[in-house]
């Protein structure tokens, strides 16, 4: 008799949680400008979102413990004269977060630790190089103040925030750029484009080490984003308009390690990946679920695991970083879903009965330390993540704690096994109340 055979993996039951409605974000007007970026970006200390604004472009910075309905007066950060069109934290500062617009720039922002109640409009730095919109930013993941930007004019930039200045341009896309993605020690960085392309470009040498000619069959926007592994991860359309996801080997694309077909839907899949777990999250715009998936070394190589289901559709998510998860309640992801007017946080549990420290869920993760200085990436040198234990972060449930009772538990023990002084005669008892042995001879 056959047997079927279940993959082992700690991850096979994880599952997704909102939050309750008074750990959500209430009253907040998310941008509804037509492009297709998350809208959203978090870290351990605060949540910013891209908001609808007259007179330019605004986003809203809110700390995370200011959870609620938003206070009307509560300040925006306002500098840009076009739409808002991506904003990302800075992974070695959490104070520190890049935005982009389309009135050609982008700006790079100090928050505060608190707030104030005057908007934010005077940026520590503005970064003037592309001809057109900007549509993308995103921060290189291990080296200090070094900052990717891609525009409309098809144009990749990479500037050093610390003095003002680019370090490096590319022009190698004839097309609009979908997506850039560092890989994890930001040697390189993948694009997806217009042009049904899928390329990995060496920003140092200024050209492109591999490319692949449609790995989606479909027109429709792709993304793609590495792997720890250096693999690609990618999502986008077949020709019938089906929505599929797949995993190229970068050294060789003629023929992908998996391809699957998900489902019929116009909404682009954003992938977030996990590095320690090695499990991504799709996210479509439009949605109302989130699809979560394992990579491994055995085939098929992407595992489904589950989706997480809600009734209202997403217009945006973010990502937290690892070392902002909640590691005594064994979560291992939280996505904040963006709602028409509000925002709603989404925990990943994996569960386990025991309230200790889980080591094998959490396995050392990139801390906030920057490896490298600008001028010794430009130089040449690649090094990993500086790595962080989350044990530190462990917070031991209150049930946990010793209580010691103040009656003595050893005097509910039967009162015949008490000893012979308990009745000599200065007790005062009567004799029947002793228990004297027998013996019998």
């Amino acid at each position: 008799m056959s047997r079927s055979i279940v993959r082992q993996s700690k991850f096979r039951h994880v599952f997704g949680q909102a939050g309750k409605t008074e750990q959500g974000y209430d009253d907040i007007r998310v941008s509804k400008v037509t492009w297709d970026s998350s809208f959203c970006a978090v870290n351990p200390k605060f949540l910013a979102v891209i908001v609808e604004s007259s007179g330019g472009g605004a986003f809203l910075v809110l700390p995370l413990s200011k959870m609620g309905r938003l206070d009307k007066n509560h300040p925006l950060v306002t500098g840009h004269t076009g739409p808002v069109l991506d904003i990302d934290w800075c992974p070695h500062n959490d104070n520190i977060l890049a935005s982009c617009s389309e009135d050609t720039t982008a700006m790079v922002w100090q928050i505060p630790d608190q707030m104030g109640t005057r908007p934010i409009s005077e940026p520590i730095v503005v970064l003037e190089g592309h001809s057109k919109r900007v549509g993308i930013v995103t921060w290189h993941p291990t080296a200090r103040n070094i900052l990717l930007t891609a525009g409309s004019d098809n144009l990749i930039i990479i500037w050093n925030v610390g003095t003002g200045e680019a370090l490096i341009s590319m022009d190698d896309h004839p097309d609009l750029i979908y997506n850039v993605s560092w890989n994890r020690n930001g040697s390189l960085f993948c694009t997806t484009c217009k042009d049904r392309r899928l390329r990995v470009c060496d920003p140092r040498k200024r050209e492109v080490v591999a490319e692949r000619m449609a790995p989606h069959d479909g027109i429709r926007p792709m993304r793609a984003i590495f792997t720890r592994d250096g693999n690609l991860f990618t999502t986008g359309f077949t020709r019938m308009s089906q929505r599929e996801l797949g995993l190229w080997d970068p050294t060789s694309f003629e023929e992908p390690i998996a391809l699957l077909e998900l489902d019929t839907s116009n909404g682009v899949l954003l992938p977030y990946y996990d590095p320690d777990t090695n499990m991504v999250y799709l996210c479509g715009k439009g949605d109302s679920s989130i699809r979560y998936f394992e990579i491994t070394e055995e085939p098929p190589y992407v595992h489904y695991l589950s989706t997480f289901s809600s009734k209202e559709p997403q217009r945006g998510m973010g990502f937290m970083p690892k070392r902002g998860v909640d590691v005594s309640k064994c979560e291992i992801a939280r996505l904040y879903k963006l709602h028409d007017k509000k925002c709603e946080p989404i925990a990943m549990t994996v569960p386990r009965k025991s309230d200790l420290f889980q080591d094998d869920l959490y396995p050392d993760t990139a801390g906030s330390d920057p490896a490298l200085e600008p001028e010794e990436w430009l130089e040449g040198r690649d090094e990993d993540p500086i790595l962080q234990s989350l044990r530190d972060g462990y917070v031991p449930p209150k049930s946990r704690e010793l209580k010691v009772a103040k009656k003595n538990v050893l005097d509910s023990r039967p009162t015949t096994r008490r000893s012979m002084s308990s009745c000599d005669g200065s007790a005062n008892l009567p004799v029947t109340t002793c228990w004297f042995p027998v013996v019998f001879l």
